[in-house]
């Protein structure tokens, strides 16, 4: 048994202008956290100058967290969720696709591994 489910994705190739754009970005990843079924508690976005944003979106079931760099069409992405009803590749492909992402790699971690003496 886990407690959680951790995606670790690098996402290369995708569109620059999404990338830099803030309401853009903060709209999919708000978008992709519903997508996992998660409940939103709440949202925070940086703009950097020149380039670049960060960004979480924090869920009653832990976070999905964002950073860009538009100079180089490149996104890393966390998404972690906890219990049983969250699918966090869900927001695994509403990321790709919204990103416009022509390659990526991901990670899948299964987090608070449980044994039966703990």
């Amino acid at each position: 048994m886990h407690l959680g489910t951790e995606l670790l994705i690098e996402f290369f190739g995708c569109d620059k202008n999404v990338l830099a754009d803030l309401h853009q970005i903060e709209s999919i990843m708000v978008t992709a956290a519903k997508a996992t079924k998660s409940h939103v508690v709440d949202v925070v976005f940086h703009t950097f100058k020149p380039f670049g944003i960060s960004g979480v979106v924090v869920i009653k079931e832990s976070h999905l967290t964002i950073h860009t760099w538009p100079e180089h069409e490149y996104a890393c992405v966390d998404i972690f969720t906890c219990g049983k009803k969250t699918i966090p590749w869900r927001a695994f492909r509403v990321l790709k696709k919204m990103l416009k992402a022509k390659r990526e790699t991901c990670m899948e971690i299964k987090r608070g591994l449980m044994t039966s003496h703990d």
